[in-house]
C-alpha cells in the first residue's frame, strides 16, 4: 500500500500559527493522534473535516492539501 505524504499545508499553518497538534485537536474536538494522521499521510480527513480545518485556519481546502493556493 504506497502512503501518502499528507496534508502538507496543514503542518505548514499550524507551526506557523505556533499551534501545538493538541490545542487544534481540542479546538476542532478531534483526536491528537488524527490531527498527526492527517499531517503525516497516515489518514485521510472526510470532506467535512476539510471544511472545518479550512475555516478554523482562515486557509483554502488546496493550500491545506498541497501547501500551496490553487494558481490558474
Amino acid at each position: 500500500m504506497k502512503e501518502t505524504k499528507g496534508l502538507l499545508g496543514l503542518k505548514v499553518i499550524r507551526k506557523q500559527r505556533k499551534y501545538s497538534q493538541l490545542k487544534v485537536a481540542m479546538d476542532l474536538n478531534i483526536s491528537r493522534e488524527a490531527l498527526s494522521y492527517y499531517e503525516n499521510g497516515k489518514r485521510n480527513p472526510d470532506l467535512q473535516m476539510l471544511r472545518n480545518l479550512s475555516e478554523y485556519f482562515n486557509v483554502s481546502i488546496d493550500f491545506l492539501i498541497n501547501g500551496k493556493d490553487f494558481k490558474k
